[in-house]
């Protein structure tokens, strides 16, 4: 998306959602000519069909000349079975360009989602993501669909006007005059339906965002009553989706109806003239047959128009909410002119705490406040700013992408994958690594416990597994990532004290030759650790083995007895 304007976050104009749809017509440039060829085939053969059936009855009917009505009855067929091979072929065109934007569309998203990680979720709301990859996709592919038919019908009125006018100049700038007082006046409603849109897509995010955290936290809403209090709210915000969406359907109504009456008044003003013209003597009975079969397919060739500025209306509004997304930078961002990457084997520091990773030992931060762990974790994983280094290097002046390959920080609140749980620990077919991890995150009962084992289906967010399990899972998928350092926050809070005693003993071993930082208070993980940082108001207070402070720090005693009584 290096065209594509950038923009301030949260805003996009209208400048930059026409460069997006823009950019998108350029992407199926290719599929999109070959369809603007057949959609102009298509609708000027049949433009060209009433001019043939008026010399048909004119030559044939009229001047009783049964050879000259077979002639041109032939030349009619012949144009149909071109319309229709033209018309079969822009309509698989038309499919794919519709698909091509619509999935294009949702990789951008994606793609831009993962970019931003885990700002994205203080950044747009849940439902606002959702909407993109639900409705605006549907808006967008539309868009791109219809120009080949838009320019396929202007094309057959520009061929249609030209031959009325040589027939009847009259009836001709009738045609010329009124086609575009009927677009005018179907103009005039789409700016309104556009407005009333945009108020409709983003309560449609603000609904679906509460919905999606509703079902999050039903059991916590449900322990403490409060699932009536969200419902009302729920409701309340339903009926005001569905008011807005009444007020679209009002005004699209009326836009559907003006589509109808206009081009159908328009039809029987030019039959009314083209018949005082023959009983003038002025038009013969051919060519007012061939006027009349002119007229009646200005109709749809109208609506193709009117639909046309209709969709492009609607896409414009759901091509600005997509650019709001892809108009987010991450945060922290990397450098425009990034430092070379530091050698491996490198000491992670944090100097506002004063904690110092070290190259192949497994570290524990045991911190009297979880919260004063979990914001170290941050620094040293660069998911805030901070003075953090890696060998002496700010870790603000490395390229992002690639700190990420070398630092991983498994969080808590990660979440597991709807798909297949193989995919979703990142283990492939044939993978022996995916046996250890099991081993190591004493995870293997859960895997034999399913129908499938690791080629099981499981549902988004590993719903069902329990909180145990889902902890053991994520902790498989970070030692399958494999970084040079890996930073675990409270990797095994919901685990029972066996389990936790076996993970504990193995992931040392694991991890061995690469730095392991485990942010817990937990004796039974405190005691495998080579080397244990005890923190306090944010600081480093004392460092050693855990035996060691247990015996020469009290504080350290208090909080890690604590947590085991």
């Amino acid at each position: 998306m290096r065209d594509l304007p950038r923009t301030d976050p949260g805003v996009a104009d209208h400048r930059s959602a026409r460069r997006l749809l823009w950019w998108m017509v350029r992407r199926v440039r290719a599929k999109l000519a070959v369809s603007l060829v057949l959609s102009v085939v298509w609708m000027c053969s049949a433009a060209l069909a009433p001019a043939l059936i008026g010399t048909a009855v004119d030559r044939g009917i009229t001047g009783r000349d049964p050879g000259a009505l077979a002639v041109w009855s032939a030349a009619v067929l012949g144009l149909g079975m071109v319309q229709a091979a033209t018309g079969i072929l822009r309509h698989r065109y038309g499919a794919h360009n519709w698909l091509d934007t619509a999935y294009g569309t949702v990789q951008l998203t994606v793609r831009q989602s993962a970019r931003i990680g885990a700002a994205l979720p203080r950044r747009v709301s849940s439902g606002e993501v959702v909407s993109v990859g639900t409705s605006d996709i549907e808006q967008l592919g539309a868009a791109t669909e219809i120009v080949d038919r838009a320019a396929g019908a202007a094309a057959a009125v520009v061929v249609i006007t030209v031959i009325m006018l040589g027939t009847s100049t009259r009836l001709g700038l009738v045609v010329l005059v009124g086609v575009p007082i009927l677009l005018g006046a179907v103009a005039l409603l789409l700016r309104p339906l556009q407005l009333r849109q945009e108020v409709y897509r983003t309560r449609q995010g603000s609904l679906t965002t509460r919905a999606a955290d509703i079902v999050t936290g039903l059991r916590v809403l449900r322990a403490v009553g409060g699932e009536s209090l969200f419902s009302g709210g729920y409701r309340t915000q339903s009926q005001e989706l569905r008011t807005a969406g009444v007020r679209i359907g009002q005004l699209g109504a009326v836009l559907e109806a003006t589509q109808v009456v206009l081009p159908g008044l328009f039809l029987a003003l030019v039959t009314w003239l083209g018949a005082r013209l023959v009983l003038a003597g002025d038009l013969t009975t051919g060519q007012l047959v061939a006027f009349y079969g002119y007229t009646a397919f200005l109709v749809p060739l109208l609506r193709n128009l009117t639909e046309a500025a209709d969709k492009f209306a609607v896409a414009i509004v759901a091509a600005r909410r997509v650019v709001r997304l892809l108009d987010l930078e991450p945060d922290p961002a990397s450098p425009v002119r990034p430092a070379p990457m530091p050698r491996h084997a490198a000491v992670l520091a944090d100097p506002r705490s004063g904690l110092l990773v070290r190259p192949g030992a497994l570290t524990a931060i045991a911190a009297a406040d979880p919260a004063d762990a979990a914001a170290i974790a941050e620094r040293l994983a660069r998911f805030t700013d901070s003075e953090a280094r890696l060998d002496g290097v700010p870790l603000r002046d490395l390229d992002l992408d690639l700190l990420r390959s070398r630092v991983l920080l498994a969080e808590n609140n990660a979440r597991l994958f709807a798909g297949v749980l193989r995919e979703s620990l990142g283990g492939a077919p044939g993978d022996n690594r995916i046996a250890a991890a099991l081993e190591t995150a004493a995870a293997g009962d859960i895997v034999d416990a399913l129908p499938g084992g690791l080629d099981t289906e499981i549902a988004a967010r590993g719903r069902e597994f329990s909180g145990g399990q889902q902890q053991r899972l994520r902790l498989v998928r970070a030692l399958l990532a494999d970084p040079e350092i890996l930073i675990l926050v409270e990797p095994t809070s919901a685990v029972d004290a066996h389990t936790e005693a076996r993970i504990a003993a193995r992931l040392g071993p694991a991890r061995a030759g690469r730095a392991t930082v485990v942010c817990t208070t937990s004796p039974l993980m405190l005691a495998h650790a080579d080397h244990v940082a005890y923190v306090e108001d944010g600081k480093v207070i004392a460092e050693g083995a855990h035996r060691e402070l247990l015996t020469s720090e009290p504080r350290y005693a208090a909080t890690v007895l604590r947590q085991e009584s």
